[in-house]
């Protein structure tokens, strides 16, 4: 399949299961949001949310298994850099309550003007961070 066409299929799920689990639960599909109730929520939100991050996680592991490329790739940096990114993505979510997914797919798609806000900064701020790395410090 040729990758403009996988990058359409992916689109096109995201969009139609965000606006499944809007319809069916009345809920935003926040990744950040979905993945922090499992541990924080409440207990019978928490079946559905489960299962949601499962399939986050089993979906690239199936491609694995049956050979195909997961989209994934190799880690690019150390563990310990992976972790400290992660850190700060997770903070960044707290802080701008939301991450993209909540923002940048469900909020924009409800023309929220703080999503549109949001998705404006953290994309300004995440080219900012490619170029200086690339660019500036000579970073892969």
């Amino acid at each position: 399949m040729h990758h403009y066409l996988s990058s359409l299929l992916g689109g096109v799920l995201i969009g139609g299961a965000a606006a499944l689990l809007m319809a069916g639960l009345g809920r935003i599909t926040g990744i950040s949001g979905i993945a922090s109730g499992v541990f924080i929520g409440h207990r019978g939100d928490r079946g559905w949310r489960v299962a949601f991050v499962i399939g986050l996680i089993a979906g690239p592991l199936l491609l694995s298994l049956f050979g195909q490329d997961n989209g994934i790739g190799a880690p690019q940096v150390s563990l310990p850099l992976m972790a400290l990114a992660g850190l700060l993505v997770g903070v960044g979510t707290r802080l701008g309550s939301g991450c993209t997914s909540g923002h940048g797919v469900c909020g924009i798609a409800c023309l929220s003007p703080r999503s549109l806000l949001a998705t404006g900064v953290f994309m300004a701020f995440g080219i900012a961070t490619v170029f200086v790395l690339r660019h500036l410090l000579g970073v892969a």
